[in-house]
């Protein structure tokens, strides 16, 4: 696959003989970057897989592209997307809102005849566990204060202030994306989930993680690690690891389907 030909999925460390990709969704205001250091750790682990980070619009190399303010639009536009990628079985990792959309675009891959072998779901209430907030409403000091709070934008971002508000419009409608997103009960997932949180996350609790169990008609398993909603910048060895250990074990049990582009 030559990523040069897809609008969404960035490659840092490509491995081409990898028996399973792993595509990376990022958090509200992210960018595919936010997975350098993750493709990183997964490249010097020997991890057996592919892994690739999606790109949203209005940001980086996609600055000059409108951004999506709908989650269920931008799992559309994603899935219709990633079809040349299923060349070799495919798991999505979503991080926050990246969960969130990776189950929407999971919930479309299947209803196309695709099987993703499973969804990691990180730092992330379930789509039914949804609170009402209304950070996207707030003027850009309240936006900006907000990113500080969870400190999950880029510190050289954060610390420039002229950087930080040209990538507020951005910001803003992956805010209003999933703090509008509501879960419709369609069909659920068949693919396994596996959830991963932190255990001082101020924006999801156990409770909200372990509430994914009914999201899939497959297996759910929770794992807690130190840290708060950005655990996963401080626990990156201890990630790998077990998305190592458990993309083994769905790639053994689930059966490959590639996906089409209607249905």
């Amino acid at each position: 696959m030559n990523e040069r030909t897809s609008r969404w999925v960035r490659r840092f460390h490509p491995v081409e003989d990898a028996r399973v990709r792993l595509v990376c969704l990022p958090h509200a205001g992210g960018s595919a970057t936010a997975y350098f250091p993750f493709s990183r750790a997964a490249l010097a682990a020997g991890l057996p897989a592919d892994v690739v980070a999606v790109q949203y619009p209005g940001r980086q190399d996609r600055r000059g592209e409108r951004c999506f303010d709908d989650l269920a639009a931008m799992a559309d536009a994603l899935a219709d997307d990633l079809g040349p990628w299923f060349d070799r079985p495919v798991a999505l990792f979503g991080h926050s809102m990246g969960a969130t959309l990776g189950y929407e675009v999971a919930r479309r891959l299947e209803a196309r005849g695709a099987e993703p072998i499973g969804l990691f779901a990180s730092a992330c209430r379930a789509p039914s566990a949804q609170r009402i907030e209304y950070v996207h409403q707030r003027d850009d000091d309240g936006l900006i204060a907000a990113l500080k709070e969870l400190s999950g934008t880029d510190t050289t971002v954060l610390g420039d202030d002229e950087l930080l508000r040209m990538v507020l419009p951005a910001v803003r409608g992956d805010y209003t994306a999933v703090e509008t997103y509501r879960h419709d009960g369609g069909a659920e997932l068949r693919c396994p989930i596996h959830v991963l949180v932190g255990d001082t996350d101020p924006v999801t609790d156990l409770a909200e993680a372990g509430a994914w169990r009914a999201h899939t008609t497959g297996t759910c398993d929770v794992a807690v690690f130190g840290g708060g909603h950005f655990y996963l910048n401080s626990q990156l060895d201890g990630v790998v690891g077990t998305v190592a250990t458990t993309l083994a074990r769905w790639q053994r049990a689930t059966p490959i389907r590639r996906p089409g582009r209607g249905g």
